[in-house]
């Protein structure tokens, strides 16, 4: 059961707002720069404490994303789960894989489960894009380069 917030206060509204902006996952130092740029006056530090303040109360998800801890607002009160983007961090809520297949699983491993949490990485559809995009762009260069090579060759 998650804990009521303990004080209101003028930075926690202006961390909230801050995260309702974000499209998916941020990190506190981004949050931070984002905050700074609209001209609100709040340390990095207090970022930091009211993140781990909206976290103990449900109020934010949290990840780990490529060795960063992320925080996104969590405006749902159930259990959830999340599809997360490893590159840009957009994330879709997901159902989770039946309860009894993931008690199942631990059984068989002869563990009890008491919990779960279920976060699954790739790429979205626009970084997926990027990517071939890139990729098409870094094969014309080799192909432009063996071109010219063979023509100074020739």
């Amino acid at each position: 059961m998650r804990k009521s917030v303990s004080r209101h206060t003028r930075q926690k509204d202006v961390m909230l707002q801050g995260l309702r902006e974000c499209e998916g996952f941020v990190s506190a130092q981004d949050l931070h720069r984002r905050l700074s740029d609209e001209g609100l006056n709040i340390g990095l530090a207090t970022v930091y404490r009211q993140l781990r303040s909206l976290e103990e109360v449900g109020s934010v998800d949290t990840i780990r994303l490529n060795g960063q801890q992320m925080f996104r607002i969590c405006e749902d009160n159930g259990h959830h789960h999340h599809l997360i983007c490893e590159r840009c961090g957009r994330t879709v809520e997901i159902e989770p894989p039946d309860e009894q297949w993931l008690r199942h699983i631990a059984s068989d491993h002869g563990f009890t489960m008491t919990s779960h949490t279920l976060e699954v990485f790739g790429l979205c559809p626009d970084c997926q894009r990027r990517d071939d995009a890139d990729h098409a762009g870094a094969d014309t260069q080799v192909q432009t380069a063996a071109q010219a090579g063979a023509q100074t060759v020739a």
